[in-house]
């Protein structure tokens, strides 16, 4: 099972954002969409999901083409996007409006696996940005999607909190080997995180490098080996690393 964009360009007011993106994602991986600014990282994003569906090019998820928003398919915010009315187990649980009492029961599972519980009635304002970023995890993983968006999901967050939920991502990924893409700017959490990273660059944004990690999980942050990386990716998006 994969997920294939084959010739995917997408165009805003006659201006080209993204250009002919061809891409095979396999079951189970974590991809890193990495560049800079305007490349067009989250525009693809959002074609895959199904939220924007004015691209040409085609979609391919499981053998069958995507036309519009997929039950399969989880999407993560830069921002939370909570419900401010609903309290943390009323926004987890959202999703599930009609779903039988023992699948409600099984999602709420997910308030302790993200370390929410004793959580559970607070509101949205009374969150601070971590804990707001855990309960929209915690809501994009009760439908059980096989593949799972994140569009810079934590570059809200302080550094400290950033590597807690990059932590809690691995962990989800190592229990239900969930599909994951990530666009991200920060070249560091794709390395810790990705088993491949996609180098998007220019305007119209264009695949320039498909760099798989070779470095087995857990990774050491620090590593020689990621920093050579790191310098490998910099020097391919002509960024001085000093």
């Amino acid at each position: 099972m994969a997920l294939v964009l084959e010739q995917v360009s997408r165009t805003f007011n006659q201006v080209k954002a993204v250009s002919d993106v061809n891409l095979t994602i396999q079951a189970g991986e974590i991809v890193g969409l990495l560049g800079t600014s305007g490349c067009g990282k989250s525009t693809l994003l959002r074609a895959i999901s199904g939220l924007d569906q004015h691209y040409t090019g085609s979609i391919v998820l499981n053998d069958h083409v995507i036309t519009g928003i997929h039950d399969t398919i989880g999407f993560i915010f830069q921002e939370p996007r909570l419900l401010p009315w609903l309290d943390v187990k009323a926004n987890i649980t959202f999703g599930l409006k009609g779903a039988p009492a023992d699948e409600i029961e099984r999602a709420l599972r997910f308030i302790d696996y993200v370390g929410l519980t004793g959580k559970e009635a607070l509101y949205p304002r009374q969150l601070s940005g971590g804990m707001a970023q855990r309960v929209a995890i915690a809501r994009a993983l009760v439908t059980s999607p096989e593949t799972l968006l994140l569009d810079e999901p934590f570059s809200a967050l302080d550094a400290f909190t950033k590597m807690q939920l990059q932590d809690l991502l691995l962990r989800i990924w190592q229990k239900y080997q969930t599909t994951m893409v990530l666009v991200t700017h920060d070249i560091d959490e794709a390395l810790y995180l990705c088993d491949r990273i996609i180098i998007l660059k220019g305007q119209p944004g264009t695949v320039v490098d498909d760099i798989k990690i070779k470095q087995q999980r857990p990774r050491d942050r620090g590593s020689v080996e990621l920093a050579q990386y790191k310098t490998d990716i910099l020097a391919k998006l002509e960024i001085n690393n000093g």
